[in-house]
């Protein structure tokens, strides 16, 4: 009997730990991502065919977002993992203070306050023009967003993705001190506003994962 009960344990796989997709984009839609101006357009498309969609944002002098509304549960899924790749950066902007707040490509994470909107806090996970990598400062505009330089400088070979991973719950409690048990939504954003240049950059496999 107890070879048995190990023989039915062992052949049975395993639960797959839990996945929260955020955007797979192939197939997919944008129909359930919300727009944000907050000077011009950045133009949001899905790019290529079949499983090889991706999203693709280019900005010309512009800034917009576009964001999801979806609650994630950090007890469970508290890391965030997305791939990425970038033309070019905005050489010689300083990305602390509001002239120099352009980034080819960010992923921001939001804990809303609902109708406390004191409450509301973000982190916004960015690929810097000068900021080393894993430098962090306060967005120049708002004291309610965290600016985390995921990575930095030039790509080494823009057709190449960069995959990158961050523990959401971790960084939230390390920024603000607030031991968050969700997080109520996701943006991404390609800006290029305030210097007046123009950028492009892909995103794909954006999704909460147990670690």
């Amino acid at each position: 009997m107890l070879g048995s009960v190990l023989a039915l344990l062992l052949a049975t796989p395993a639960a797959a730990a839990p996945t929260v997709m955020i955007g797979r984009f192939a197939p997919g839609s944008l129909a359930a991502w919300e727009h944000k101006s907050f000077k011009g357009e950045t133009r949001y498309r899905l790019v290529g065919h079949g499983n090889a969609r991706t999203l693709e944002a280019t900005c010309d002098a512009s800034a917009s977002a576009i964001a999801l509304r979806r609650k994630v549960d950090l007890r469970r899924t508290p890391v965030l993992r997305w791939e990425w790749r970038v033309d070019h950066i905005y050489p010689g902007l300083d990305g602390t203070t509001r002239a120099g707040d352009d980034y080819p490509a960010r992923v921001y994470v939001i804990h809303d306050g609902g109708v406390m909107l004191w409450r509301t806090r973000a982190v916004n996970y960015v690929w810097a023009n000068s900021e080393p990598r894993g430098a962090h400062w306060p967005n120049a505009f708002t004291d309610k967003a965290m600016m985390v330089a995921v990575q930095s400088g030039p790509p080494a070979d823009p057709d190449t993705w960069v995959a990158e991973s961050r523990n959401v719950r971790a960084d939230f409690k390390r920024f603000y001190g607030l031991d968050l048990h969700q997080i109520d939504g996701v943006a991404l954003m390609t800006d290029c506003d305030n210097s007046g240049r123009s950028g492009r950059a892909e995103y794909r496999n954006i999704r909460f994962t147990a670690h």
